[in-house]
């Protein structure tokens, strides 16, 4: 991901206090629609949509217009405005939505602004010049503006001195659809073994976030898309923290690889994956049958 100024970028200077109104606006949205229940609409076998999903997403399209005439929306729920403008906003309205649809309380608003001078080649990234992620119910908002720092309601915010892997509190994430094929059950094994532990609370976005304000100290996952980490990535980079992919190349929006950390873990973290990746030092695990057994021995009183 590209990090240095573009030249000409011209931003309004209200523009943090205008965008971070929008976000709380559709945070409370997202309240109303979790304290009521919302209809929930299936999709391939466990991907969630919602109401809640739609409509908030159409509140903040309508908003950004009014707001930033000139901007171009890039959102989660397929709304595709302006894409020709010098600025433009990749928006997730609710990411988490499979635990928002289960009453699972960890869930977010994303709001990430890429700058993209007419220069700029179509297959390039331009320079995220701001991002939001607002946590409505607890009421969080993170905020970062290119080369102005990262805040979490208003302070500075720094990714965690974490210098050690296995002191190191990490995340991840699943597709809720095809886990099948995903190989990421085998990293997850490995990383656990090797960290302080992983999580998985289904927000790539405030997983980000709390990267940034040193709640977690590393994030990986593939297959995201940029409106789940146009925000996280910029709040990450402003605080200090480093993101690639899992060989270390320079993150794009259009990533099949994210991984993010406080910057400090991230050459162990890199030098992990190299390892699972060709197949070396690698720690098993007893299979389900092994276990069995196992238990069965220890049942008759045979030790191990």
């Amino acid at each position: 991901m590209t990090h240095t100024p573009a030249s000409g970028a011209t931003l309004d200077p209200a523009l943090m206090v205008k965008a971070s109104e929008i976000a709380r606006e559709a945070g409370a949205r997202l309240r109303e629609f979790y304290a009521q229940g919302v209809e929930t609409e299936y999709k391939g076998d466990v991907d969630l949509v919602t109401v809640a999903d739609r409509a908030v997403e159409k509140l903040i399209r309508t908003r950004l217009g009014e707001v930033f005439p000139a901007h171009g929306i890039y959102g989660e729920e397929g709304t595709r405005e302006r894409m020709e403008g010098e600025f433009r906003w990749y928006v997730d309205p609710l990411d988490g939505t499979t635990n928002f649809a289960h009453g699972f309380p960890q869930f977010c608003v994303s709001m990430g602004l890429e700058h993209r001078p007419a220069s700029l080649k179509p297959e390039q990234d331009g320079t995220l010049a701001a991002g939001i992620v607002y946590d409505p119910l607890r009421d969080e908002l993170f905020t970062a503006e290119h080369g102005g720092g990262a805040q979490l309601n208003g302070k500075t915010i720094h990714v965690s001195r974490r210098r050690d892997l296995a002191e190191s509190l990490l995340a991840t994430g699943f597709p809720s659809r095809k886990r099948h094929s995903s190989p990421n059950i085998h990293f997850y094994q490995e990383f656990t073994l090797r960290s302080h532990g992983v999580r998985r609370a289904g927000s790539a976005a405030l997983d980000l976030a709390y990267i940034a304000c040193g709640r977690l100290d590393g994030f990986w996952e593939f297959n995201l898309n940029p409106w789940d980490t146009a925000a996280g990535i910029l709040l990450i980079a402003e605080a200090g923290g480093r993101i690639t992919d899992f060989e270390g190349r320079p993150f794009r929006l259009d990533s099949r690889e994210t991984l993010a950390s406080n910057g400090l873990i991230h050459d162990e973290l890199i030098a992990l994956f190299r390892d699972m990746l060709a197949g070396r030092n690698l720690a098993p695990i007893p299979t389900p049958q092994e276990y069995a057994a196992r238990r069965e021995r220890k049942g008759l009183g045979i030790r191990d």
